[in-house]
């Protein structure tokens, strides 16, 4: 699973990375910091089990702290986009190509306005203009992709049996399947005979279609600066059906920092810290204090890079957290380790779908599944909840 994290230059994307991600990143006020795209590995926060069931887990990949479960995710940190990218102004080719296998996208826009659309300072701006834009670029981006293919395609697809199915296969790469397809053609109304779509409703096809395959949020980063405060209101006013985060990247990194450092205890996305160390000096803890009054204490988001992250995976891409065990009694692998391993799998994965997913052959070797906290025998297609620990098994 990869995390696009986009936007225009100078807003605070490679913060909001090394925020997530501790990597460490080039960060620098003046547009194309990033020039290769940045990978790292963030991580989504839920309630492990182990405070149910009054154990210790011991994670494979990720951590726990204080009964939370943080479960890695790939981010992706891009280069700055600006007005004409799919034209190939900028950085435009390098940042779009870079999205093809993003699952979903996270949206940093500068919610102070003083970043104006070339990623300049300046003062005033509205940042309701960069959403539009952005996904104005990529939606042209994808038309140009398909647009390029869509003759030829068509006159495959009159002599195909599948033509939904060839359709897919042409945009794999861009992480485009048969359902999202389906789906779309379905919401739009259109004709399964591509042939008598006019432009239009190729275009309109295609922004629908990008909308599925790369759903965003917005995160409202910088929003303890002057003015940052009235342009979140009036982009929740503008953009109702969006999901919008305020952020302060600024401060999580600090936040995260001071915690790596032992300086203080942290955990990512709560609402308080404590101080650990007396070797802070004034001017440390000033930045903390400012933090806490002006971050922590104002937004329930916390510094809202959490959150984030949670929505993206849980709200956007609709995912679940299962926990599959070798021992249902004790929550543990072979080697006994509790609750080894977390999946993060859509909403609708069945027991059969968990089996692959560890492994290809525990997959066809799957004859049933246990659930952990029933000792019910499941089905391959029973439905899995979020938060189940299942044994699964195999012949």
């Amino acid at each position: 699973m990869l995390i696009g994290i986009v936007g225009k230059a100078n807003v605070g994307k490679s913060t909001f990375f090394k925020a997530a991600t501790l990597a460490e990143v080039e960060i620098a006020p003046y547009p194309f910091t990033t020039i290769k795209a940045n990978e790292g590995v963030g991580f989504v926060k839920t309630i492990c089990p182990e405070t149910e069931f009054k154990i210790k887990c011991k994670p494979n990949h990720g951590f726990c702290l204080e009964g939370f479960r943080f479960i890695p995710v790939k981010l992706l940190d891009v280069a700055g986009l600006v007005p004409g990218a799919h034209l190939g102004k900028g950085l435009g080719n390098k940042f779009l190509d870079d999205l093809r296998q993003a699952d979903a996208l996270i949206h940093i826009i500068d919610a102070s306005g003083t970043t104006n659309e070339e990623g300049k300072p300046t003062q005033g701006y509205d940042p309701c203009k960069d959403i539009k834009f952005l996904e104005d670029e990529i939606d042209k981006w994808f038309y140009n992709i398909i647009g390029e293919k869509w003759k030829m395609l068509i006159r495959k697809i009159k002599s195909e049996a599948k033509p939904i199915k060839l359709l897919a296969e042409q945009f794999s790469g861009l992480k485009i399947n048969e359902e999202m397809i389906k789906k779309t053609i379905i919401n739009l109304n259109l004709s399964e005979r591509f042939s008598e779509w006019t432009d239009e409703q190729l275009l309109v096809f295609v922004k629908q279609l990008r909308r599925s395959s790369k759903p965003l949020i917005i995160a409202a980063n910088k929003i303890d600066l002057p003015g940052a405060k009235e342009n979140y209101a009036k982009l929740r006013a503008d953009f109702p059906n969006y999901i919008i985060i305020p952020c302060s990247a600024e401060s999580e990194l600090a936040l995260r920092e001071a915690a790596r450092d032992n300086l203080i205890k942290y955990i990512s996305g709560e609402k308080n810290f404590k101080i650990k160390s007396e070797n802070l000096n004034e001017k440390q803890k000033k930045a903390l204090e400012f933090i806490k009054e002006k971050i922590l204490i104002r937004f329930i988001e916390g510094t809202g890079i959490q959150t984030c992250l949670n929505h993206a995976i849980f709200s956007l891409l609709n995912h679940i957290v299962v926990y599959p065990v070798e021992n249902e009694t004790h929550l543990c692998d072979k080697d006994h380790n509790v609750l080894p391993d977390a999946h993060l799998l859509p909403k609708g994965s069945t027991a059969l779908d968990l089996a692959f997913a560890v492994h290809t052959d525990i997959g066809k070797d799957f004859i049933a599944a246990i659930d952990a906290r029933s000792h019910m025998r499941l089905a391959k297609d029973h439905e899995l909840k979020d938060n189940d620990i299942i044994r699964i098994m195999t012949r």
